[in-house]
């Protein structure tokens, strides 16, 4: 099957009140069942459209994985190249977007990962081979939205093998000097994400949201939000050689206390929500989902990087449960 970066946005389904999720979806999707599976797709599944920052169309194409074998992107275009596993520690470069490389072609990279992931995360799918034929994934609508209805077309499949759990024992933070921080915290059961920010812009300004982990809950209240900007910084970047693909079509842009797209936004908090998003995507690069809490605060794809190899730096951190294989996808992952 294959969507272009014009397939329209699907209507959003009004939310359940906050922290309810049913004990099927509790199970399925972050880990509190006794031996929750691995989850592969059933079938393989391709989409088009432009790279948010090259600019330049680039074919995707999902397939189903064996057990352990991960999130794994290859880059078709570039022959022999290395496969690039979808990890924390192969992570390049965290500005305006999560890019990752294989440490020995570190020049062969896939960029704007993060929206993919977090839908993956979302939906449970623990190994996946992506080939790509270009240095970034398609932008698409500038949310989660259409990977995760890729992901629903192509349909999942339970494997035979049961599904490792990142478990958090004590606190890890990471901030930055602007007051920014992001911080994994233990947890009863589950994975939970809070999210807040605080910008200048009267557009945006001050926005808090918080959920659990499931794939209803992240379909019903991020996975629709796009990625923005302001509309004053475009020309900088577009002189730097980023955003030749963004437009109204895929991103929100902001001028004052404007939203510049005819439609206006999907969510009024469709901007914290997008971030919340991209931390679920970011956050998946630990190769497991969690059973853990997430706070962020003005957090971006630097922190969550961060937050990542801060928690993996001592095995005093963190346990790997429920995995028959243990560590595959968390090799480096002690100092």
């Amino acid at each position: 099957m294959q969507i272009t970066a014009e397939t329209p946005f699907k209507a959003l389904i009004v939310p359940p009140p906050l922290f309810q999720a049913t004990p099927d979806q509790t199970t399925r999707f972050y880990g509190v069942a006794k031996n929750p599976l691995q989850s592969t797709l059933k079938q393989s599944i391709t989409c088009v459209g432009v790279g948010l920052h090259s600019g330049h169309t680039v074919r995707m194409t999902l397939h189903p994985a064996p057990v352990h074998h991960g999130v794994v992107f290859e880059r078709i275009d570039c022959p022999g190249s290395k496969p690039i596993p979808a990890r924390y520690d192969n992570v390049v470069c965290t500005r305006l977007s999560t890019v990752i490389a294989h440490a020995d072609a570190p020049e062969i990279r896939v960029a704007t990962i993060e929206h993919l992931m977090a839908a993956l995360h979302a939906n449970g799918i623990d190994n996946v081979r992506i080939e790509i034929d270009g240095p970034e994934t398609p932008v698409l609508d500038g949310s989660a939205a259409e990977f995760d209805f890729l992901i629903q077309c192509a349909g999942t499949l339970q494997q035979d093998a049961s599904r490792g759990i990142v478990e958090v024992l004590r606190p890890v933070h990471v901030e930055d000097a602007n007051g920014a921080f992001a911080e994994l915290r233990p947890a009863r059961t589950g994975f939970a994400l809070a999210m807040s920010i605080d910008f200048d812009v009267e557009a945006i300004g001050r926005q808090r949201h918080a959920m659990p982990l499931t794939v209803q809950r992240f379909r019903q209240e991020v996975s629709f939000c796009r990625t923005f900007v302001e509309r004053k910084e475009i020309d900088a970047l577009q002189k730097m050689g980023l955003a030749r693909g963004g437009s109204l079509h895929n991103a929100i842009v902001v001028e004052g206390a404007t939203v510049l797209n005819p439609a206006g936004l999907r969510h009024p908090k469709e901007f914290v929500r997008h971030k919340l998003m991209d931390a679920v995507g970011d956050l998946y690069l630990a190769g497991h989902t969690f059973k853990a809490g997430f706070m962020g605060h003005k957090s971006g794809h630097g922190l969550n990087n961060r937050l990542l190899r801060a928690l993996f730096s001592s095995g005093e951190n963190w346990r790997l449960v429920g995995d028959d294989a243990l560590s595959h996808n968390l090799a480096h992952a002690t100092a």
